[in-house]
């Protein structure tokens, strides 16, 4: 029976340890780490015209807007001369979106609308039927459609308020789609996955994940590569295999790192920095100059005059220092309840840890932001 005791009890040992080493190294999804290669979004930009504006627009002097406005009512038949317009309900515009992958046409996409003039609010707008190009300068979408800018400009009597950004807006779903990108995922019966931090050892155990699940069909190229072929099961379901892909679980591994943001005190550690034992001590020297004036005043019937004299005193200050030994440690938890433990401030903090950088005791990549 207390043989069975100690059985059981190491047994429940073994599984709470097990249990936190896979909290501490955070299992995750394949998906959540890589992605396959070949889906990606597209860039689209083009150039147009927001009218409608309520003396918001832009000014006379902005000769784009004026020949723009001009050519585009020639196609509608009226003909106009650009120097003689005056036309301050419209503003020229840069229109920009991202084209997803997969995207079919007749689809919608979000745009944005930013003002290249003159202009003071695009507010209650409304943007013209403008296409939009990609770097090969095919066009794959037209967006129109009102401006939303969120924000607002006042001012009046020789004062101004505004809120974010009113020479910029967004027009949801303003693009319809006219054509799709051809997008390719499988080359020669394999599908490549690239990883969003490369690392050498996260690459071979999602190699190593997707091997026990389907035999061995992928191979770790690089750190940030991870080639997989398709099994002859999987020939006419792609979409089906990379799901099953995506929801592998892995253990993914990242180097040590401290991210350090001076402006704001702000200290970001990982769970898997580790320290040597060091000595820190942690303590202030205050110096105070102060400085008096003193009226001097003679004798009566002395014949003197009356002095100002200057008094400078010096203070100085020295807080008792605290010192405490940190021992090597590899759990991040101690290592703040140590530097905790003797009042050390987060900019103390900052200092303390560039200095154990220095020494050589800090084994992290230390990022200062």
């Amino acid at each position: 029976m207390r043989r069975l005791l100690v059985i059981i009890t190491i047994v429940l040992c073994m599984a709470g340890t097990m249990a936190t080493a896979l909290a501490a190294s955070g299992v995750t999804r394949i998906k959540d780490v890589a992605k396959v290669q070949g889906v990606r979004s597209n860039q689209l930009v083009g150039y147009g015209l927001v009218a409608g504006l309520n003396g918001t627009g832009d000014s006379d002097k902005t000769l784009q807007t004026m020949q723009s406005l001009s050519s585009m009512l020639k196609t509608f038949g009226v003909a106009v001369n650009a120097a003689q317009m005056k036309a301050k309900n419209v503003a020229a515009v840069m229109v920009t979106a991202q084209l997803p992958a997969f995207v079919k046409p007749g689809d919608t996409i979000d745009i944005t609308v930013s003002s290249m003039g003159d202009a003071k609010n695009l507010q209650g707008g409304m943007l013209l039927q403008t296409p939009l190009r990609a770097a090969n300068g095919q066009v794959y979408a037209v967006g129109q459609g009102p401006v939303s800018t969120g924000g607002f400009s006042a001012a009046g009597g020789g004062s101004s308020q505004s809120k974010n950004f009113p020479t910029v807006g967004m027009t949801p779903n303003g693009a319809i789609v006219e054509r799709d990108v051809a997008t390719q995922i499988v080359n020669n019966g394999t599908i490549t996955l690239a990883l969003s931090q490369p690392d050498f050892t996260t690459a071979n155990r999602i190699s190593g994940a997707i091997d026990s699940r389907f035999g061995r069909i992928s191979a770790a190229r690089d750190p940030g590569t991870v080639t997989v072929n398709v099994p002859s099961e999987y020939g006419d379901n792609i979409v089906g295999f990379i799901a099953d892909l995506e929801e592998l679980s892995i253990n993914p591994d990242n180097i040590a790192k401290i991210i350090i943001n001076e402006r704001t005190g702000t200290i970001v550690m990982g769970s898997n920095v580790s320290i040597d034992e060091v000595a820190v001590a942690q303590g202030g020297l205050s110096i105070r100059i102060s400085k008096a004036q003193e009226v001097s005043q003679p004798s009566p019937l002395s014949g003197g005059s009356t002095v100002v004299n200057s008094n400078t005193a010096v203070d100085v200050k020295e807080e008792r220092a605290n010192v405490m030994v940190l021992p090597a440690t590899a759990n991040v938890g101690d290592v703040v309840n140590a530097l905790n433990a003797i009042g050390a401030t987060p900019r103390d903090i900052i200092s303390i840890l560039q200095a154990m950088k220095a020494a050589g005791a800090l084994h992290a990549d230390l990022q200062i932001i």
